[in-house]
């Protein structure tokens, strides 16, 4: 199964609208399958004193809050518009994710083919709700969230209408960068087979080994962050990878899926020639005489592998030669 790869553009466009498309410009170089942001008013995403997180207070204007910062993040419905019609000139897809009721709403009217539910809203009843009516495929990502508040959002988006095989559920860890130790990537196992459900891979690292390694794992999905320079002011440009890393990262995704295969082992047909160079046949390890006993003594196993396999040395051993062999001759039945 291809893995869909989402380049998280997010909020790393910083509110400029030119630095939104040059986001797009290294997705679509990078191969990815779609290039996602992020749709929200400041006004009913948060509350005029609601704290930055950790990683927003390090990395944003010490001295400007939140809601400031949320709303100098905003793309209008102009902004939104602009960017689906320059994606398409691009010949990459367009999502984003939305945060609110309205954005949600926004996103329909705008004919994006499928919502993401961020970590933040996987315990806002109302949200999800509106998000299962909404007749579109869904991925739901799921940092802080314990296995029973995935089942619980997962239940609410069914009852109000999502079809199990539309959800894709995401591993996640929310915080930037996450620590290595604090990935706990078998967690996405445990969604999968607890919930019977489709899995991907919100990836929050440095690096790109993570999300290879879950789609070794069977991850369906991989969103990662990225930037056109990790050095750019901006809340999430330190976590992101720049353009070169976002499309190692993909190469190595397409050449993996390549490399999974298929559960049937059996020579490939790139190796199927290497067959007889080296595998070995039974010869003569001296010369032997017609009538003469072949034994342990008298046989080897050596290249080519064109004649009788070594795996008929039981049987050979013990019966007599009908013919006379040179040292090294393959053996004839």
């Amino acid at each position: 199964m291809r893995t869909l790869l989402i380049a998280e553009a997010g909020v790393n466009h910083n509110g400029d609208i030119v630095l939104a498309k040059r986001l797009v410009d290294a997705a679509v170089d990078a191969g990815a399958d779609y290039v996602k942001f992020q749709t929200f008013k400041a006004e009913t995403l948060l509350t005029p004193s609601a704290a930055k997180a950790d990683y927003q207070r390090n990395l944003s204007v010490e001295a400007e809050s939140q809601f400031d910062m949320i709303r100098r993040l905003e793309l209008d419905r102009l902004a939104h518009e602009e960017l689906i019609s320059y994606c398409g000139k691009r010949g990459i897809g367009f999502l984003s994710t939305p945060f609110d009721i309205d954005s949600i709403d926004l996103l329909v009217e705008l004919d994006i083919p499928l919502l993401k539910v961020p970590s933040g809203e996987i315990t806002n009843l109302p949200y999800l709700r509106h998000v299962g009516r909404m007749g579109r495929p869904v991925l739901m990502s799921t940092g802080m969230a314990t296995l029973n508040e995935v089942a619980e959002a997962m239940n609410i988006l069914l009852e109000t209408g999502l079809v199990k095989d539309d959800l894709t559920i995401l591993h996640c860890n929310t915080e930037y960068p996450t620590p290595m130790e604090d990935v706990n990537l078998k967690a996405m196992l445990t969604i999968r087979d607890e919930l019977g459900v489709k899995v991907g891979y919100s990836d929050h690292t440095i690096g790109i080994e993570v999300p290879i390694a879950a789609v070794a794992l069977g991850a369906t999905v991989i969103e990662k962050h990225f930037t056109l320079d990790r050095t750019l002011p901006g809340p999430d440009h330190a976590a992101s990878l720049e353009p070169g890393e976002l499309k190692d990262m993909v190469s190595s995704i397409r050449n993996l899926a390549q490399a999974m295969g298929k559960e049937v082992k059996q020579p490939s047909p790139s190796e199927e020639k290497n067959l007889v160079v080296v595998r070995k046949s039974l010869v003569a390890a001296k010369a032997i005489k017609k009538g003469e006993t072949f034994s342990k003594d008298n046989l080897a196993a050596k290249r080519p592998g064109t004649g009788i396999t070594p795996m008929r040395w039981d049987h050979i051993i013990g019966t007599q030669a009908d013919r006379d062999y040179m040292k090294d001759d393959q053996i004839i039945l």
